[in-house]
């Protein structure tokens, strides 16, 4: 998540400067072709064109909007997450009157909490964080899960025989609130929990396993493969044919120039043709970059700040006075 006040352009250009190389090099080809090797008939109406530009403007913004949608939920269901988490430490801690059972529950759900992130920052084949305009971006800033093994992590919350039992399993989130489960269950049949407690810490173990369930489906659902593929090829087929439209026009433009630009505007086409077009292509890359909002990008709902965050509070609750220091951006970017 950028915490800044907007990206400098700089960076902007910088983070797009690909596109920009190969838009100079579709941009320049037809104004030579036409200019020099006078091959005026490569000239198309601009009104095909501006259909085009249309439909795809059109595409685009649909494409932006369903992958902003998909990073706000992404956002609400951490938001749920923290919520919730305060609350099961309250209870925790309070319907307990053993201090260390208390901390097991809690330190149980730092090891959910861990473990689910790690499962969040896992790669998908359609995940962009592999191509290498990002992976060149992401020397601004660290992503904590890859910094750092999983098993390093969970051993700092569960004790080293719950510890090898979990990276055994395929799901570790999952089987970690059903250890949750179980510890209610034991603590139930031994009376230490009344009914009441014992369901309304149910229900949070409920909401927990909802929320990861939720998490899961933005990560293990693309935005539909189909749309995305449509919407790169629209662009690149108005990109390509822009110049070719702007040729005749720019050309006219000379009728009324005298001076050093008299018979020369044509190459105008070059420099307007890349603006336009790279409008189109950063557009495609913005949405790109919020449509998997776990991946590790930029972008991204900062679920290892939250997760901390929610260990900070958790943490004070227990009375402890040596926290883990909150996670601070780098360069404006936090995780």
């Amino acid at each position: 998540m950028h915490t800044g006040s907007s990206y400098k352009l700089s960076e902007f250009l910088l983070w797009t400067r690909h596109n920009i190389y190969w838009l100079l090099a579709v941009s320049l080809v037809p104004v030579v072709l036409y200019q020099i090797f006078e091959w005026e008939w490569l000239a198309i109406p601009w009104t095909v064109v501006a259909m085009l530009g249309t439909a795809t403007a059109f595409i685009v913004g649909f494409k932006n909007t369903q992958t902003y949608n998909r990073t706000w939920e992404a956002r609400q269901i951490w938001g749920a997450i923290l919520n919730i988490s305060r609350t099961w430490g309250t209870r925790c801690r309070d319907y307990f009157d053993d201090p260390e059972k208390s901390k097991e529950l809690i330190y149980r759900h730092f090891a959910w909490l861990t473990a689910l992130r790690y499962q969040m920052r896992d790669s998908r084949a359609w995940e962009n964080g592999g191509k290498s305009y990002n992976q060149e971006y992401r020397r601004f800033y660290t992503v904590p899960e890859k910094e750092t093994p999983l098993e390093t992590e969970l051993a700092k919350y569960i004790p080293a025989e719950e510890l090898q039992y979990v990276l055994s399993t395929k799901n570790r989130a999952v089987q970690l609130m059903a250890l949750q489960s179980k510890t209610l269950k034991e603590l139930a049949d031994a009376g230490v929990l009344d009914n009441f407690r014992f369901i309304e810490l149910q229900k949070l173990v409920q909401d927990f396993y909802d929320q990861q369930g939720r998490s899961e489906r933005i990560k293990n659902f693309p935005y539909p493969r189909q749309f995305a593929t449509i919407n790169s090829f629209f662009i690149k087929l108005f990109c390509f044919l822009l110049p070719f439209s702007m040729l005749r026009e720019f050309d006219k433009l000379n009728e009324g120039v005298s001076g050093p630009m008299a018979g020369r505007m044509i190459w105008l086409v070059v420099p307007f043709s890349v603006l336009i077009s790279w409008v189109f292509t950063s557009l495609e890359q913005v949405g790109e970059s919020t449509e998997n909002p776990f991946e590790g990008g930029a972008n991204d709902v900062p679920i290892s700040q939250m997760s901390r965050t929610i260990e900070i509070d958790l943490r004070e609750m227990l009375g402890e006075k040596d926290l883990p220091t909150a996670l601070q951006p780098v360069n404006n970017i936090v995780l």
